[in-house]
């Protein structure tokens, strides 16, 4: 890893930025070409220096003011499971297992909700029970 590896990272450690050519944004502001930048970034992806390549939208700049880190108890055989099918729902930015502290702390999976309000984050949060159904043996949101 050289200096202009370096310098894409710490220019695309808080995301790609929102525009309709990111690679070029960032290409201009490190000082090479959106394809040296793109291919750069593949390969960092490559060699797991870089594990995705994504945009990080400002949630509340887009009006959604309701997030809520959703806190779940599901059986830890069925975490992998439970946190993919989780994470992949539009309204969920990120969903990662964390220990267990008993008895004050019986949940193992977080998942950030994203809502208008908190009405809406509630109604989502609710989709997700159902779609764990058994699973879940317990959450709460912290707003």
């Amino acid at each position: 890893m050289d200096s202009l590896d370096r310098a894409i990272i710490e220019a695309t450690q808080a995301g790609l930025p929102l525009v309709p050519e990111p690679f070029a944004a960032v290409a201009a502001k490190v000082g090479a070409s959106s394809e040296e930048v793109m291919a750069r970034m593949q390969s960092m992806q490559e060699q797991g220096i870089i594990r995705r390549i994504g945009a990080v939208p400002n949630h509340y700049v887009l009006g959604f003011r309701g997030n809520g880190m959703s806190v779940w108890d599901v059986p830890d055989e069925r975490i992998q499971a439970c946190g993919e099918m989780i994470g992949a729902l539009d309204f969920v930015s990120h969903a990662y297992h964390r220990p267990r502290h008993p008895p004050l702390w019986n949940y193992n999976l977080f998942a950030m909700v994203h809502g208008k309000d908190r009405d809406e984050v509630m109604k989502k949060v609710d989709r997700i029970a159902k779609l764990l159904g058994t699973d879940d043996r317990g959450h709460e949101v912290l707003f």
